[in-house]
């Protein structure tokens, strides 16, 4: 997902419905799939207005909303292996009894406890997301903490690389001599700058199509001399996804 700004930005209850509406449309948070009001959706033989067919998205594509949170990656979700793991079993309905047995070890009250301490969990992120809530209230939206987002699928992002959008800018104006839509100077060697300048360069393909190896250079080309190795970084950086056998590309959801 490119643009994570309606992910982030999306309240407690959007987040669980997996969607928005803006305007007349529904957006889907998870892929940014859209539904717009007044048109009908065939899906598996059954005709679904707007609001039903992004449901009926959400259980096709991703299962659930449930599924897709428990599959983020830890950065994201804040919980250990094992938490992540008692969450499945939770989702299930399963019995701590049961619990014990899936794991083959551990008893019942273990599984209390872990209960009790994801409850305390919940209320300390109320209190944590009250907190955030008042002080970005009274924070200067031009503040060095506003921060770049990038989509939940980019590899290489830690703490150590917080990019504001002042230092984004900065970064863009260097790399980009001509704007953002002309030819890439050089490219980075640092981490922090290499997302700054991928995260511009996936922008130029669309998000709803896939490429081939041959389209794919010849978007890159014009961009950089040394094309292949743009086009690797867009892989391994978890920009883009590409088909087991090369022959399909496409942006990462």
């Amino acid at each position: 997902m490119g643009n994570q700004e309606p992910f982030w930005n999306a309240t407690i209850d959007e987040l669980s419905d997996g969607y928005i509406q803006s305007g007349d449309e529904y957006v889907c948070l998870l892929c940014s799939e859209r539904f717009e009001d007044g048109i009908i959706y065939p899906m598996d033989g059954t005709l679904y207005e707007a609001k039903k067919a992004i449901a009926r998205h959400i259980e096709e594509i991703h299962t659930s909303v449930l599924h897709f949170f428990l599959d983020l990656d830890k950065k994201y979700t804040g919980l250990s292996d094992h938490q992540n793991e008692l969450l499945h079993y939770f989702s299930k309905g399963l019995s701590d009894k049961e619990i014990v047995k899936e794991l083959n070890g551990g008893s019942p009250s273990t599984i209390r406890n872990h209960r009790f301490k994801l409850k305390e969990k919940e209320k300390q992120a109320k209190v944590f997301l009250a907190l955030m809530n008042l002080l970005n209230k009274k924070a200067d939206k031009k503040t060095e903490d506003n921060f770049v987002s990038f989509h939940k699928g980019a590899k290489m992002v830690d703490e150590r690389y917080a990019i504001t959008e002042e230092e984004k800018q900065k970064v863009l104006s260097t790399y980009f001599k001509q704007g953002t839509d002309g030819k890439l100077d050089t490219f980075p060697s640092k981490e922090k700058r290499k997302l700054i300048v991928l995260q511009s360069i996936v922008k130029r393909f669309d998000r709803n199509k896939k490429y081939g190896e041959k389209e794919i250079n010849e978007i890159l080309k014009p961009i950089y001399s040394d094309f292949a190795t743009i086009r690797r970084y867009l892989i391994e950086y978890g920009f883009m996804n590409r088909s087991k056998d090369c022959t399909e590309y496409w942006v990462k959801n």
